[in-house]
């Protein structure tokens, strides 16, 4: 069932592909800085390629992100977006505020605050942008003929990803407070609703590909919602155990972190149940590996790997070294990117009518990407635990552990080159399915 306004989807997903590039490009020229082949420090130092790295992700998944829901709630609604024009309109005012962010990084014109770097200037030209959005996605689905919990838990991740941004343009004068509120656009996004945007097009992705009844499918939703509540909102404590706040955060950071594992080991065994359960064979396989490689390695990176250093015996050394580094690289991958190059892989097709799926190049790129990060993780760990030894147990100088462990990015950046393989196949697949046409869409009127 195919609308044709679900073709504004496209464009986000091409956005997201330039961005995902910029952001592989910072990440090795921040890789190479780190082994001493830093001959672009005049130009591009360590600081702004970190800022414009982690801020390009930010900007390529929200992009993926709202590509799948222009995709997803009309289908879902049953009814055509309700004005398509205003939806390109919010793409390119999208894509112009990532860009004058970027440019703006390097001529340090930016805040100093880790994650929230974009001018404040910018920040209301990004609730305008989102707000936009929203109000094409839910007055389609509001004046759409049916409202699924698969639409309704995306559209509520997304409504509450918008509310969450607010309390990071807060001004203050207290570090403290200002870090307090920072939190909770930074960590409630990452570990809280965007676990619901996650859940939403999972679930969509699993009712077309498995072909198990939408309401079996749709009751693991309110599972995963529960959990992430329970876990998500209260687990922001682990990163106020050192910012000054009540030592009482200490213990409810410790609690609720251990048990932030639990909604992405209920992603992981639901998306594996709902695949054994499955009573037909969908021929796009790489939309289904995709779909089902991002709860399993969800729930390693964000799930196990954040646990692993996020209660405060073990924060307490591992605060602010390469472990989190390991542990974000790692989660931001299997939670939130693969599940967008899922719902990219399933849709091309659909939009396009070149079913270029089940390739071997689709294959391959899946498995390189996948063991090329795995590689990056591993190589992020080593140097973090020696890290946390040199320089927290054996009280050695900062810049003196940086040059011990240097040799663990040389690995890096080969696991990086291999990561960058599988992508740069993905990307040859997007470009060969062409764009999309009315041919490929059957419209429905309403």
């Amino acid at each position: 069932m195919k609308y044709k306004s679900q073709k504004v989807a496209y464009w986000f997903f091409a956005l997201s592909m330039l961005l995902l590039i910029l952001q592989i490009i910072y990440g090795f020229i921040m890789g190479f800085a780190r082994i001493g082949m830093d001959g672009l420090h005049e130009f591009i130092p360590f600081n702004t390629a970190r800022a414009v790295h982690t801020n390009l992700l930010v900007v390529w998944l929200l992009s993926g992100f709202m590509g799948a829901a222009y995709y997803i709630i009309p289908e879902e609604a049953q009814h055509e977006l309700v004005n398509v024009k205003l939806a390109y309109i919010q793409l390119i005012s999208l894509a112009l505020v990532g860009v004058t962010a970027i440019i703006g990084y390097h001529f340090n014109w930016w805040e100093g605050r880790k994650f929230l770097e974009i001018p404040r200037q910018l920040d209301f030209l990004v609730v305008i942008n989102v707000l936009l959005f929203l109000g094409l996605i839910l007055a389609t689905l509001f004046k759409g003929k049916r409202r699924t919990t698969t639409a309704l838990v995306l559209s509520m991740g997304l409504l509450f990803a918008a509310l969450l941004y607010l309390p990071g343009m807060l001004p203050f004068d207290s570090q403290v407070t200002d870090s307090f509120f920072r939190w909770w656009v930074v960590h409630l996004w990452v570990e809280g609703v965007w676990e619901l945007i996650m859940g939403g097009i999972l679930s969509f992705l699993l009712i077309k590909l498995t072909g198990v009844d939408r309401e079996v499918i749709e009751k693991w939703l309110y599972v995963i919602v529960g959990l992430t509540f329970l876990s998500g909102v209260l687990g922001t404590g682990h990163h106020y155990y050192y910012i000054g706040v009540n030592k009482i955060w200490l213990i409810v950071g410790g609690i609720f972190s251990a048990l932030e594992p639990l909604a992405f080991l209920a992603m992981a065994l639901f998306a594996v149940n709902m695949y054994r359960k499955g009573e037909k064979k969908h021929p796009n396989t790489i939309a289904l590996f995709w779909t089902i490689g991002s709860a399993i390695v969800s729930f390693v990176g964000a799930g196990l790997l954040g646990f692993a250093h996020t209660l405060p015996q073990t924060n307490l050394y591992t605060h602010g070294t390469l472990v989190t580094a390991m542990h974000g690289h790692l989660a931001f991958w299997g939670a939130y990117a693969m599940i967008v190059l899922a719902i990219i892989s399933y849709s091309l097709p659909n939009l396009t009518g070149r079913k270029l799926y089940n390739s071997a190049r689709g294959r391959a790129s899946f498995w390189i990407a996948n063991i090329g990060m795995i590689g990056m993780t591993v190589a992020f760990g080593v140097a973090g635990v020696a890290q946390v030894y040199l320089e927290r147990k054996f009280k050695m100088e900062f810049m003196a552990v940086q040059k011990e462990i240097s040799i663990h990015f040389v690995v890096l950046i080969l696991c990086a080159t291999l990561f960058t393989t599988g992508i740069i196949l993905y990307i040859i697949d997007f470009i060969k399915h062409g764009r999309p046409n009315d041919e490929a869409m059957v419209i429905l009127e309403d």
